[in-house]
């Protein structure tokens, strides 16, 4: 693997529909309904149904576990969640366009890439990292 600092990883589109989310519910057990009925959703002031925050940051992570091979190098990971990821009831779901690039190499065979994941063109993590094992 060659890197430097400022190298961009190859960008990440994932599309997230509705059966996403009922799976991801399935495996997490977090059963809110904002995440699988409409009326619920809005009844508490948001658009529509949303994903998961933690299946928003699981999808950001792939750019990284993709780039370097192995999901086990990734020795950090955190960000903070800055806007939901609004998922209708069609066939296209919401498309989250994630991009990375290594910002920082620590001198210890790790290295800090920093993680945008937006939808609808608006960033919907805010500080998102990880800290990589390279070596």
């Amino acid at each position: 693997m060659t890197y430097e600092v400022g190298t961009e990883l190859p960008a990440l589109s994932v599309r997230l529909k509705r059966d996403d989310l009922v799976r991801y519910a399935g495996a997490s057990l977090d059963f809110n309904p904002i995440h699988w009925n409409e009326k619920t959703a809005k009844d508490v002031g948001l658009p529509d149904v949303i994903a998961h925050g933690m299946l928003t940051m699981a999808v950001a992570s792939r750019i990284v576990a993709e780039w370097i091979g192995d999901p086990g190098a990734i020795v950090e990971y955190g960000c903070r969640f800055g806007r939901p990821v609004v998922v209708p009831n069609d066939d296209e779901g919401a498309l989250v366009e994630v991009t990375a690039k290594v910002t920082k190499d620590f001198g210890d065979g790790t290295v800090k890439v920093n993680i945008n994941a937006a939808f609808d063109g608006k960033s919907v993590l805010t500080g998102a990292f990880a800290r990589v094992r390279i070596s």
